[in-house]
């Protein structure tokens, strides 16, 4: 989030002498409440809201619950992560309000600029994957080419879009008027969008409104008749987070002329200090219900605030780069390639396809800033060029299938040809070519230490029947295997079984004791199949767990 990229580092900073104390005094912590203070006033937090925010955080630092820790430098940090989810609409946070007959109608206001017409498309393409049929509505007829803008948008989303009057043009048509005037009735357009909408069987109606550069009775007006004709579910207000100060003015205005039910925070991913975010939840109350941090359709994504304090905080946010995981990648394909780099045989094709499934998730920097501790790392963050993800596609497409396969029989005379056929340079082959070769080779190691096959979920190498690997055969030259005394042999395994299905050893002479922490992946295994151990899988298992 590089709307939060100051705050983040002037925050880290305020926590950085603390770490060092092991006790921490009165001094020591209004020194900390003043650097904070300082950082938010520096994002243009509505100092409305950091008066109370520090004055609460000061009492509860000052409080049992960080006299008493083992750890108060962590524990101040854990009440500035709360009290910073409270102000962002801890507890108001919820999903939209969907009709219980459709169509759901969905009204967005906010200033012109801020963003409306874009975020049409985005919600409506958010809407669409998640099932529904939305339809967009073109009720902005004062902007220049806000029509025409919304049926690109829509096209790009793949959703249809209701647009009767072309508004106003700005290529010498029938349409051009000038600055300030509409070619039609917005308000018809919103209430006709609504019944054609019933006509067509689309679930979802997203109307997108006119905005003025500032606020004025006439945008109110305006926005409280399309409110009066369709009765939305959803009054959605846009907010741009680079505004600063002005967002509180904004906010209220808005909320007193049309009576918002949510907030939208849209240009996330600017370079601005960020406080309209901390200060709209706070001063208007309304849960801030989506955040959009870029010009592509997926950069979109719904508002939680405690991830988002992690975020600030340089805690990262694990779990949205999970579900984002979870819903772009292909599990089957996963496994596939998880199996193929235990056994040593993932090539550069598999490679590709995981490149791809990446790239699904958006932007790598946005990614890479989910990760914790990534402001440490923001200069590098920022100089990474996503093109070269390009570059590494390229090069690995001019390789035959055979190439991606074998790595190995690239000589210098196919580097040569797959260079030029990517419009690269040899070193820029070379240096691919080593970065996958260590890659394989850390993956596999990773693979083998994980456990013992790919016949149990979560395991690397071959397990039972598989292939031995001779290297590792000769370092474990000195551990014992099975016995050779098959009476013996029997009563190891046996005691074994007992022991893994949890049932009681018959404390046999001959079972020698055993670890009693299984691998995950093993228990799982065994969890599967009832608990039991296959009987095949005895003797395989047993140097392991001693």
């Amino acid at each position: 989030m590089a709307a939060f990229s100051s705050l983040t580092d002037k925050l880290s900073n305020a926590f950085k002498h603390l770490k060092s104390k092991g006790k921490l005094s009165e001094t020591d912590i209004d020194g900390t409440i003043r650097e904070i203070r300082r950082a938010l006033l520096d994002a243009d937090v509505a100092l409305d809201v950091v008066r109370p925010f520090t004055a609460r955080v000061r009492e509860r630092a000052l409080g049992t619950e960080v006299s008493d820790a083992l750890n108060p430098a962590q524990q101040v940090v854990k009440i500035v992560n709360e009290e910073l989810t409270a102000i962002l609409g801890a507890g108001v946070d919820r999903p939209l309000n969907f009709a219980k007959n459709p169509p759901t109608i969905i009204m967005l206001a906010g200033l012109q600029g801020a963003g409306k017409t874009t975020l049409a498309g985005k919600l409506g393409y958010w809407l669409k994957d998640a099932g529904h049929t939305p339809l967009l509505v073109a009720a902005d007829l004062q902007r220049p080419n806000a029509v025409t803008q919304l049926q690109v948008v829509g096209e790009r989303a793949g959703v249809p879009v209701y647009a009767p009057e072309k508004g106003v043009q700005s290529d010498g048509g029938d349409a051009v008027s000038a600055p300030g005037q509409t070619t039609g009735d917005p308000v018809k357009v919103a209430r006709d969008s609504i019944a054609f909408a019933k006509q067509k069987l689309y679930d979802t109606v997203i109307i997108d409104t006119a905005g003025r550069l500032g606020v004025d009775e006439e945008l109110m007006k305006q926005a409280r008749d399309i409110r009066d004709a369709v009765n939305p579910n959803e009054i959605l207000f846009v907010i741009d987070a680079m505004i600063g100060q002005d967002a509180v003015r904004t906010a209220k205005a808005f909320d007193e002329g049309v009576d918002f039910t949510g907030v939208v925070l849209s240009k996330l991913d600017g370079d601005a200090r960020g406080g309209a975010a901390l200060s709209v939840a706070s001063v208007t109350g309304k849960p801030i219900l989506f955040a959009s941090n870029g010009e592509g359709l997926k950069d979109f994504e719904v508002f939680h605030p405690d991830r988002m304090a992690s975020r600030i905080l340089d805690m990262g946010d694990i779990l949205t780069l999970i579900e984002q995981a979870q819903k772009q990648f292909d599990e089957k394909q996963a496994r596939e390639a998880a199996a193929k780099m235990a056994e040593g045989e993932f090539g550069l094709d598999d490679f590709l396809e995981q490149l791809q499934q990446v790239r699904k998730l958006g932007s790598m920097k946005s990614l890479l800033g989910m990760i914790p501790g990534m402001a440490a790392h923001r200069k590098e963050l920022e100089q990474f060029d996503e093109r070269e993800i390009d570059r590494t596609e390229a090069i690995i497409r001019s390789m035959t299938p055979e190439e991606r396969r074998n790595p190995k029989i690239i000589n210098g005379s196919r580097r040569a040809r797959i260079a030029y056929g990517s419009g690269n340079t040899v070193s820029a082959v070379n240096a691919l070519l080593q970065r996958f070769e260590q890659a394989a080779k850390m993956m596999k190691r990773m693979s083998n230490k994980a456990g013992l096959g790919g016949g149990v979920p979560g395991f690397g190498g071959s397990m039972g029947g598989g292939k031995k690997n001779k290297k590792a055969k000769g370092k474990n030259k000195n551990k014992k295997g099975r016995s050779g005394n098959p009476m013996k042999r029997e009563a190891e395994e046996k005691a074994l079984r007992d022991r893994l299905s949890g049932k009681k050893s018959g404390g046999s002479a001959f079972a020698k004791p055993q670890n009693p922490a299984l691998p995950a992946g093993l228990q799982q295994a065994l969890d599967a199949n009832g608990g039991e151990l296959p009987p095949n899988l005895g003797g395989g298992l047993a140097g392991l767990l001693r």
